[in-house]
């Protein structure tokens, strides 16, 4: 039987992911761009790897059933990356709230349904998440709020037209969306996790440094000392970690890979 990977988004991270945890295994490569996901299957066939495309929308609940079926058709799913998601720089509220919050869900709602013993789901965060200021009761509202209801919660509809706030808030929402799911997971002999990037060196963050919040995020990276962003392949590497055998026990958590701008803005930032 095939292990399979399956990796959403076809972007520079998704595409690093799968170099990292695709050898020997078939790579189902998700995206919603024709081009974008035909380019980066066929970049991965020429490199040897048995790399499938298929078009698919994760704010589409239809579409991203299917992902989870055909990848569950192809043989035993080891591994699901979550890397699919629009920043604040380039996407409207709408946008953000579809396809990283309500996306994110549709993820883990899928592929819940075909997950067996051993398989792990990666959902990439953000960095952002932490820093969102919500009650116990609104994370609870997004946490367990049925997937078709989450657009329609006051939390979600409080961030207006800010898309900075509105990211935020979706991150957030990733993070403990995982967490609640983590009890489905385990009962089913298999693990859930998000990774929270900074600033990752990517054509989606090159475009958010050219935006107005551009330079102040290049200077934090100064300021707490990392003085770099993070490349595709070094989160590559956090999720090979907790998509293999030395992470059996950790699910539900998050793993911030930010080079310590987190904890700069905590303890040493100007007030």
């Amino acid at each position: 039987m095939n292990d399979v990977v399956v990796v959403t988004g076809a972007g520079g991270m998704g595409q690093a992911v799968a170099r990292r945890i695709g050898s020997g295994r078939t790579v189902i490569l998700a995206d919603a761009v024709p081009d974008l996901l035909g380019r980066a299957v066929d970049l991965l066939l020429a490199e040897g790897y048995a790399a499938k495309g298929q078009v698919a929308d994760v704010s589409d609940a239809h579409a991203t059933a299917e992902l989870a079926g055909a990848a569950a058709a192809e043989g035993r799913l080891i591994a699901v990356v979550h890397t699919a998601g629009v920043s604040a720089a380039t996407a409207t509220v709408q946008r953000i709230m579809e396809v990283d919050l309500l996306g994110t869900a549709h993820v883990i709602d899928a592929f819940e349904a075909v997950a067996t013993r051993g398989t792990s789901l990666v959902c990439v965060a953000s960095m952002a998440g932490h820093h969102a200021t919500l009650s116990r009761d609104q994370e609870a509202a997004l946490a367990t709020a049925p997937a078709a209801e989450l657009l329609s919660l006051d939390v979600v509809r409080s961030a207006g037209a800010d898309r900075v706030a509105a990211y935020i808030l979706a991150k957030r929402a990733n993070q403990v969306r995982v967490q609640a799911a983590a009890l489905a997971w385990n009962r089913r002999g298999a693990r859930i996790n998000t990774v929270s990037p900074g600033v990752v060196s990517t054509p989606m963050a090159r475009a958010e440094q050219q935006g107005p919040t551009g330079g102040h995020m290049m200077a934090m990276l100064d300021a707490c000392g990392i003085g770099r962003t993070a490349t595709p392949g070094e989160i590559a590497e956090v999720v090979a970690f907790l998509t293999g055998p030395g992470s059996l026990y950790l699910t539900g958590t998050d793993i911030l890979v930010d080079g310590g701008q987190a904890a700069w803005l905590r303890w040493h930032r100007p007030r």
